[in-house]
């Protein structure tokens, strides 16, 4: 694996930058960053070192990352999409996406298909990773005052 904690900062700034460009509040900056690296990491760390196929990888690669998101969203009491739609930046398959469309308008269907079949693979990956998580219920605790 590369230099994982390069690889951890990079995810986080740029889950962070994301985070800007969706006009997240800047109290969130830091968890966004930190749910994305712990993505990203994770799946390095699937992919290049256990040498699982890369939508296996983001799939694992997805579950910290939404346990996280629900930690924090609990924590900072923000709603989990806020760290969730940043945390998945890193895991999105816009290269999949591109490479897709690109042999799709080369007429190079053959490429287009596998492309486009790892790309949904990667894409469905998230979502159930998602959805697995989420349907976990969170335990229940008293109320508590709001913040000021």
């Amino acid at each position: 694996m590369r230099n994982p904690l390069f690889q951890f900062v990079m995810a986080a700034f740029a889950t962070i930058f994301f985070g800007v460009t969706f006009h997240v509040p800047r109290r969130h900056y830091i968890a966004c960053g930190i749910v994305g690296a712990v993505g990203w990491v994770t799946y390095l760390a699937c992919h290049d070192v256990a040498g699982f196929s890369p939508a296996t990888a983001t799939l694992v690669a997805v579950l910290p990352l939404t346990v996280l998101c629900r930690v924090f969203a609990v924590r900072f009491r923000a709603p989990v999409t806020l760290y969730l739609l940043c945390g998945i930046f890193p895991l999105v398959p816009g290269a999949g996406i591109y490479y897709t469309a690109y042999y799709f308008l080369q007429d190079q269907g053959t490429l287009c298909a596998e492309r486009g079949f790892e790309t949904l693979k990667i894409a469905l990956a998230i979502a159930f990773g998602i959805a697995l998580v989420s349907a976990i219920p969170l335990p229940r605790h008293r109320a508590l005052p709001p913040r000021k």
